[in-house]
């Protein structure tokens, strides 16, 4: 489950890496249908929040359907995921590149890009997330602390929203690595595609983000986080969120 020498220089100089293949059909379908459950109960509410163990994030469209934005903790209402999400080929690589024992995970999210449902993220360093002041995060390794992995639950393609990534030398970075959004040079940008069952790895400086979802297909994924103890001091919503691993496993519902 080890990075070669390449791989983690890529991590480190261009702030990501892909392993294609690293989960096989079979799985990936299981994750597909619980993040299909998670899809079909979304409809069913009326307002962001809490539901099931998992916290809802919703909006609409202008056509009045329930738009997903994502699905915060989704292992929480989907065990299937929770498992997915303490895998070794997941845990164990994002352990090296954090260079610890033990880390504390603290995301479990669906990410949903339907058919013309508009979903876009603007560039973006995924640090801001973490880190929302008064001492919520701490980088306590020099090298960001935390490392987010992106399981392809379809194909992802160049018609369906595609993560895009801008070279860390074609943006300018704050004192703090934070970005200066207004100095993203977007015809540097690269488009990930690849197929269902690769997985991304990045990490929480990456400038990246993607267009809606032009195509006919869903452009679904699994994002776990994965924090070096420590540096992390916020509260993250949802059924066993922000647990450790790979200590033993608390307890947790199956059905």
């Amino acid at each position: 489950m080890t990075f070669s020498s390449e791989e983690t220089k890529a991590f480190h100089e261009h702030g990501f890496v892909i392993r294609r293949a690293l989960f096989g059909e079979d799985e990936v379908q299981a994750a597909r249908v619980a993040l299909e459950r998670l899809y079909a109960t979304a409809q069913t509410l009326s307002a962001t929040g809490d539901h099931g163990g998992a916290f809802f994030a919703l909006g609409k469209s202008p056509h009045g359907a329930v738009v997903v934005q994502r699905v915060v903790w989704a292992g929480g209402a989907e065990p299937v995921l929770l498992r997915l999400s303490e895998d070794p080929r997941l845990v164990a690589p994002a352990l090296e590149l954090l260079g610890t024992s033990h880390c504390e995970q603290l995301l479990c999210q669906a990410h949903y890009k339907m058919p013309n449902d508009g979903v876009a993220f603007d560039w973006h360093q995924d640090v801001q997330h973490r880190d929302k002041g008064g001492d919520t995060w701490r980088d306590v390794n020099g090298r960001g602390s935390f490392v987010q992995t992106i399981l392809l639950v379809d194909d992802m393609t160049d018609e369906n929203g595609p993560l895009e990534f801008v070279p860390l030398d074609a943006v300018t970075v704050d004192a703090s690595c934070r970005l200066v959004k207004e100095s993203v040079d977007a015809s540097r940008a690269v488009s990930v595609t690849g197929r269902a069952g690769d997985v991304l790895f990045f990490g929480p400086y990456a400038v990246h983000g993607s267009v809606p979802n032009q195509s006919h297909r869903p452009r679904r994924v699994l994002i776990n986080g994965y924090a070096a103890p420590g540096a992390n001091k916020r509260f993250y919503p949802g059924d066993g969120a922000c647990r450790t691993l790979p200590a033993a496993m608390p307890m947790r519902r199956t059905g």
